[in-house]
């Protein structure tokens, strides 16, 4: 079982404490160099909102200093890993005998269909909601800057949240519920922060933290990481090359510009969660015949000998 492999290594509750501290001081680290290049150029001022900051540079270099910071929590966290708790990174992915890439693709293909079809689809419906913001050559530049940066930003989300803390609270907890919605809520709540709050309301969180539960969904009734990595990958990087607005947090040279007025009501973020996301779970589900939900998701976690005691029984 994959939460259950974190037993094999150093579980001890104060290395996951120290290991979360770890990751906050790599992350916070990452963010100096913005920090420093805000200060040079002058346009560091503490009564500057979040959207101002994120004009003061071109929108390319200015993501590459938001994705600079996931990359290096990616880092703290395969350096726990190994250091601290001495546990393979496979271990930490998945409970196959490697990592398999098919799983990632599939995720990977599935999502990426899915949202260009659907911009497209929003586009030629909605016109006027949308202007033509494409421009060669700071295109070229975000693809470069998104293929590389995007998916480091996407892995750490999985890595440290259906990763890390997901075992971590697991082997803590001994059970597969606890860590479930607690790295939900978590991941979801950290989003909280995003200007996308600020401008379509609390209600946007349901979206956060339900995303933070499909992707632990999957992670455990999947028994590893590939399908969330490659779903989180392919949501982020597709998304950022397609559409860009003046109010998210990852402002892009996308190929469109949503122009529209920042409104969400419940059922915009009720139909992707309740519906859409589901459906998503069927198809894994069908495709790769998970069965046992209960167990898997709310059952117990034991220890490998325990495990091999009650085989053996």
């Amino acid at each position: 079982m994959y939460i259950a492999q974190a037993f094999r290594y150093h579980h001890e509750l104060w290395r996951y404490i120290i290991g979360v501290v770890i990751i906050m001081i790599a992350v916070f680290m990452a963010q100096i160099p913005f920090l420093i290049a805000l200060f040079l150029e002058g346009g560091f001022d503490a009564a500057m909102d979040e959207t101002a900051v994120l004009k003061v540079f071109d929108s390319n270099l200015t993501l590459f200093f938001l994705l600079l910071p996931f990359a290096a929590g990616l880092v703290a966290v395969f350096f726990n890993a190994k250091y601290l708790h001495s546990q393979p990174l496979k271990t930490l992915t998945t409970t196959r005998k490697k990592l398999d890439w098919s799983r990632f693709f599939f995720a990977f293909t599935l999502v990426a269909i899915f949202t260009i079809l659907t911009t497209l689809g929003y586009y030629f419906f909605y016109p006027e909601d949308y202007q033509l913001n494409f421009e060669p050559t700071s295109f070229l530049i975000l693809v470069g800057i998104a293929v590389i940066f995007i998916p480091l930003q996407t892995s750490f989300e999985e890595y440290m949240f259906r990763g890390y803390l997901m075992q971590g609270l697991g082997v803590f907890a001994k059970n597969r519920w606890v860590p479930l919605f607690l790295t939900s809520i978590i991941f979801g709540g950290l989003h909280y922060f995003n200007p996308e709050v600020g401008q379509l309301g609390d209600i946007i969180m349901i979206h956060y933290i339900g995303t933070g539960f499909m992707l632990g969904i999957m992670t455990l009734m999947d028994e590893g990481l590939e399908l969330a990595l490659g779903f989180h990958a392919a949501n982020n990087l597709v998304a950022a090359l397609l559409v860009t607005a003046d109010w998210t947090a990852f402002q892009t040279e996308s190929i469109f510009k949503d122009v529209s007025a920042p409104i969400a009501g419940f059922w915009d973020v009720a139909i992707p969660v309740f519906i859409i996301y589901p459906l998503f779970l069927f198809i894994m589900a069908k495709k790769y015949g998970w069965n046992n939900w209960k167990n898997k998701l709310f059952g117990k976690v034991e220890k490998p000998e325990t495990l091999k005691l009650s085989e053996e029984s």
